[in-house]
C-alpha cells in the first residue's frame, strides 16, 4: 500500500466505452478548484471497445486497463484507489463532470470531524430534457442534507477509512457503494450529505429497455444487500427490498383487476380501480413537491415512483433464481455506447 501524500486529493475516475463524456469528465477535474492540493488523476477502464484509454492519455491521466472476470463498479474503484497516494480519495463514474467548486467545500466539511468517512453533494443530469426518462429520474438524485445511510457513486472519500475497510467489495455488480458505507458505518465512521453541487450527470437513457434494465439492476441490489445483512438489527435496505415485493405485487394485482374489469364489462369496478390510481399518483407527486415545482414534471416523477417497482421486483426475483440455480449474474448494463 502506498504511503498517502497529506497534500494530494486523487481523484479516480472509472468508465467502459464512455466516448465524448469521459473526456468532458476528465477535463473538469481538470478545471475544477483544487484548494491548493495537488490533485493525481486516475482513469480505471473495464475493457472498454472505444477510444477511452486514449482520451483519458491525451488528458494526462494514470490509466490501469483492467479485464475482470465478472466486470463491476466495484473492481474498478478498487483498482483506483488502491494505486492512489493522495490522503483524499475522489471517485467518479465516468459519465459525469465535477462542479468547479465542489472540492473546496467538502475538504472543508470532513476535515472538521475526524469521523467522518466520506462527503458527497448533489448529482444532477445534464440533459433533463432530451428525455421523459432523464427528466423523471433527476429528481432520484435530489437528497436532503445531513448524515446518511450511504452515498452515490461520486464522493469524497478518507483514505484511511477506506484503509481501514479494505475498500469495496469486487463481488457485487451492484449496490457496492451502500455495502461499503455499512461497513463503514459499522467501524464508527459517518457518511454526510453537503447542500452544494458535486457533479452532473449524462444517463443517456432514451429507451424503455434501457430504463427498465436501469430499475433492474436496483432490484438485483436491494436482493442482494439486503440478503448480506439480514442478520443486523437494522438490516441495510431490508425494509427497503420488503416494501419494493409488496408494492409490485399490489400494482400486478391492481392492474389484472383494471384489466378485468375493462374486459369483463364491469364500469363501477373499473371506475373505481382509475380513481384509486389517480388518487395513489396526485398524493406522491404531492409529497415530492419539496425536490421540484413544476407539476407536470411532479406528475411524471409519481408515475415512475411506482412503475419501477415492476423491474425493481424482478431485479430482485432475477437475483433470488440465480441463488437457487447457483449462478452469478453478470454486469446489469443499460447505456448505450453509442448514445
Amino acid at each position: 500500500m502506498n504511503q498517502a501524500t497529506s497534500t494530494r486529493i486523487s481523484v479516480v475516475v472509472i468508465g467502459r466505452n464512455e466516448g465524448a463524456r469521459l473526456s468532458a469528465c476528465l477535463a473538469s477535474v481538470m478545471a475544477a478548484d483544487r484548494a491548493g492540493h495537488e490533485l493525481q488523476l486516475i482513469y480505471v477502464d473495464s475493457d472498454s471497445s472505444d477510444d477511452s484509454i486514449a482520451r483519458a492519455q491525451a488528458c494526462g491521466a494514470r490509466v490501469i486497463g483492467i479485464r475482470p472476470t465478472r466486470p463491476s463498479a466495484a473492481a474498478g474503484r478498487n483498482a483506483g484507489w488502491r494505486v492512489a497516494t493522495g490522503q483524499w480519495v475522489l471517485f467518479l463514474d465516468g459519465d459525469t463532470q465535477l462542479d468547479h467548486d465542489f472540492l473546496p467545500r467538502a475538504l472543508d466539511e470532513i476535515g472538521q470531524a475526524s469521523d467522518l468517512a466520506a462527503i458527497w453533494g448533489h448529482r444532477r443530469e445534464s440533459r433533463p430534457a432530451a428525455s421523459i426518462y432523464n427528466r423523471v429520474l433527476d429528481l432520484d438524485w435530489i437528497y436532503p442534507p445531513g448524515d446518511t445511510a450511504f452515498c452515490g457513486g461520486d464522493a469524497l472519500f478518507r483514505r484511511a477509512a477506506l484503509d481501514a475497510v479494505g475498500g469495496f467489495d469486487d463481488s457485487l455488480i451492484a449496490g457496492e457503494e451502500p455495502e461499503l458505507c455499512a461497513r463503514l458505518r459499522a467501524a464508527g465512521w459517518r457518511i454526510r450529505h453537503i447542500d452544494a453541487p458535486m457533479t452532473r450527470h449524462d444517463l443517456a437513457i432514451t429507451q424503455w429497455r434501457q430504463y427498465w434494465r436501469r430499475a433492474e439492476r436496483a432490484g438485483h441490489a436491494y436482493a442482494e444487500i439486503s440478503a448480506r445483512f439480514a442478520h443486523l438489527p437494522d438490516g441495510l435496505w431490508r425494509q427497503d427490498a420488503r416494501r419494493n415485493r409488496l408494492h409490485g405485487a399490489v400494482l400486478l394485482g391492481g392492474t389484472a383487476i383494471t384489466l378485468a374489469a375493462a374486459i369483463g364489462g364491469h364500469p363501477l369496478v373499473l371506475a373505481g380501480a382509475l380513481c384509486t390510481a389517480t388518487a395513489v399518483l396526485l398524493r406522491t407527486a404531492w409529497r415530492a413537491r419539496w425536490k421540484c415545482d413544476s407539476a407536470a414534471t411532479l406528475l411524471l416523477y409519481a408515475a415512475h415512483s411506482h412503475l419501477q417497482q415492476l423491474p425493481i421486483l424482478w431485479g430482485q426475483l432475477a437475483w433470488r433464481r440465480a441463488q437457487f440455480s447457483g449462478r452469478r449474474r453478470r454486469l446489469i448494463e443499460y447505456k448505450d455506447p453509442s448514445a
